[in-house]
């Protein structure tokens, strides 16, 4: 059993309780004053706490996404990925591996659509990242033989694993389940993490005399994605979707690249960059570039972008339910002016800063980006 599936997690759980019964029940017999008794005491209570600290571990493991595998969890994750050539001259992605999608009838990928795992290699940046692209089952069947479409890069938090976006808050199943229902037009998902030379925090920028995160995601993706797959080479084409960090650098990247996307959802996002140990100095001094990637700032003094923008938040349990509603004030008298910007919120009763409170927020976040991208 996998280390984040649900069984693995309810035994955990189980074998919790039943030693935390089972030291009640057996506590009175090991009373004494023995070795044998204390040591069975110490056992039974060394036995106990690993078991709840166990099943805690795993649960926050399922939630959050820190390890996909026990080869992950213990660093013995060694094996060679098996290069499957797909490429084109030209092209900029090496697919490595291609999985089928968890969901039912899921072994055709006429069906269930397709997961490969890629390298991405950036040659305007000059950098290189893993991530996953779905396919959905249309991209397989005829009558969509000569259909180009629409793509959104999906990006995690900060440190964030690749896997979680499947795993853990599923935008692949969650999109399939959206596509066979109706309610969302067939979309290729591009899911990276934002942290592309880990294990710095680069807040997806450009920054002075270091990666060129920025570039990297608004460049060249898009056009290694464009370039092996069927999908549009346009603004209008593409989207941009992410959590905590990775939805600030949604935000972030459709206002100052609107050539590149022309819908955003920040869930959970903050709107400036942060400055701490995990960042480092992202603005090499520059007063004039933290102020432009600042997006309150960005909207005070600069012309509004013509892309829609989503931002979501919680009345209680998020700290940037504040901020968020300044943003979305700060649009729609933007809009009341005339200018083309569009904005939508997501605004939940309770929820905190976790993948609980995202995985509520996926689907709704999915139909609206669907229903603002074009296939062509």
């Amino acid at each position: 059993m996998g280390l984040t599936s649900n069984n693995v997690v309810i035994l955990a759980v189980v074998g919790a309780l039943l030693l935390f019964t089972a030291t009640i029940w057996l506590w009175p017999r090991l009373a004494g004053r023995g070795v044998t008794a204390v040591l069975g005491r110490v056992g039974m209570l060394l036995g106990t706490q690993v078991s709840v600290f166990a099943a805690f571990g795993l649960f926050a493991n399922q939630s959050f996404g820190f390890y996909g595998s026990w080869a992950d969890l213990f660093g013995a994750e060694d094996e060679v990925g098996v290069v499957v050539d797909h490429d084109t001259p030209g092209t900029r992605v090496k697919v490595t591996e291609t999985r089928k999608l968890n969901v039912s009838g899921g072994s055709s990928p006429e069906v269930g659509g397709r997961v490969d795992k890629v390298t991405f290699r950036g040659p305007v940046s000059r950098i290189a990242g893993p991530g996953y692209v779905y396919l959905p089952p249309e991209y397989f069947q005829p009558r969509y033989a000569e259909r180009r479409f629409p793509a959104a890069l999906v990006l995690t938090g900060y440190p964030g694993t690749t896997e979680a976006l499947i795993n853990g808050l599923k935008y692949p199943q969650k999109s399939q389940k959206l596509v066979k229902e109706g309610r969302m037009q067939p979309t290729i998902l591009v899911m990276m993490r934002p942290t592309v030379t880990p294990p710095r925090d680069t807040e997806c920028m450009d920054i002075p005399g270091g990666p060129r995160t920025e570039t990297f995601f608004t460049k060249d993706v898009p056009r290694a994605v464009s370039a092996h797959y069927r999908v549009g080479t346009r603004a209008r084409n593409w989207g941009v979707i992410g959590n905590s960090t990775g939805g600030y650098c949604a935000l972030k990247m459709a206002m100052r690249h609107p050539e590149a996307f022309s819908a955003a959802a920040g869930l959970s996002p903050f709107y400036k960059a942060p400055l701490d140990a995990t960042t480092g100095d992202l603005f090499g001094g520059s007063k004039r570039l933290e102020c432009e990637n600042n997006l309150m700032w960005r909207l005070d003094q600069l012309p509004a972008p013509p892309v829609s923008l989503l931002v979501s938040s919680s009345e209680r349990g998020e700290k940037n339910y504040g901020a968020t509603m300044r943003f979305v004030a700060k649009v729609r008298e933007l809009n009341r002016r005339g200018e083309s910007i569009r904005i939508s919120s997501i605004i939940l009763g309770t929820g905190g800063h976790n993948f609980n409170t995202w995985k509520r927020e996926v689907a709704p976040a999915l139909e609206w980006m669907g229903a603002r991208l074009q296939a062509r």
